[in-house]
């Protein structure tokens, strides 16, 4: 099976893609293009996924960054090729040639551009991230880089819906504990449960640091096992483990 790419006419001027399950070589419970190292899938099999991303990114194995995620606010500047993976979840280079990337099954993977200063960024945004501001630490270090602000365009690939993102009362204190108007992305569930808007969130969150513009692809990751990993389903399902998606951008 080939791999299946989502991509944004908003991203245009850069190579980037959301690559989902489709065209892996993983089986199991990991079956199609798992491409996380964290995992206990095969790691020469994740190595096989990670080449066949690389080359449809039109780069080598090498110059595909990447970092040891932790739900943090931390950026790192990639100037050149590197095996090392810090602690950090978001990236930024303007250094061509040098392919970004982000893991994620469930939260949101954002890709950065602004083409006219030839810079770029991708962010691992769950809600620890974002409500710790991850997505504005991105553009502020891309902005160390030339890049303005009011021509970052940001998108928001497959991460889970509102619909399918139930949360306890203690998450959505957290939330109001930072700014009571965050209720507005949250809905009554059943019982004491909330549904908490992830996307929406991010989206408020790009716009509120503005850019010149932020969109999601609206693809859900948890109602679609055929297309995405979902952490959250894969917990309800009691399966051993999962999948990462990976999301990437070069220029």
């Amino acid at each position: 099976m080939t791999l299946e790419i989502l991509t944004s006419d908003s991203l245009s001027d850069t190579r980037h893609g959301f690559f989902t399950r489709r065209g892996g070589a993983s089986s199991g419970v990991y079956a199609g293009l798992n491409c996380g190292h964290g995992s206990t899938d095969q790691t020469e099999i994740v190595t096989i996924n990670r080449n066949r991303v690389a080359d449809a990114m039109g780069v080598s194995a090498e110059h595909l960054a990447g970092v040891n995620q932790v739900h943090s606010a931390d950026v790192i500047t990639i100037t050149e090729p590197s095996r090392d993976k810090p602690k950090a979840d978001a990236l930024v280079t303007k250094t061509p040639g040098i392919a970004l990337s982000v893991l994620t099954a469930d939260c949101q993977p954002v890709l950065f551009a602004d083409s006219k200063a030839g810079v770029i960024g991708a962010a691992h945004a769950g809600w620890r991230g974002a409500l710790d501001g991850v997505l504005e630490a991105t553009v502020d270090a891309m902005e160390a880089l030339g890049a303005a602000r009011e021509r970052i365009t940001a998108v928001i690939g497959p991460c889970i819906s509102q619909r399918a993102y139930e949360v306890g009362p203690e998450f959505f204190e957290d939330f109001l504990a930072e700014d009571p108007a965050f209720d507005r992305f949250f809905v009554q569930g059943q019982g004491d449960r909330l549904l908490f808007d992830l996307p929406g969130f991010g989206l408020s969150r790009l716009r509120n640091a503005g850019v010149a513009h932020a969109e999601w692809t609206r693809h859900c990751t948890y109602s679609d096992p055929e297309r995405f990993y979902s952490y959250r389903r894969t917990t309800h399902a009691k399966e051993a483990d999962y999948g990462r998606l990976i999301s990437v951008i070069t220029l």
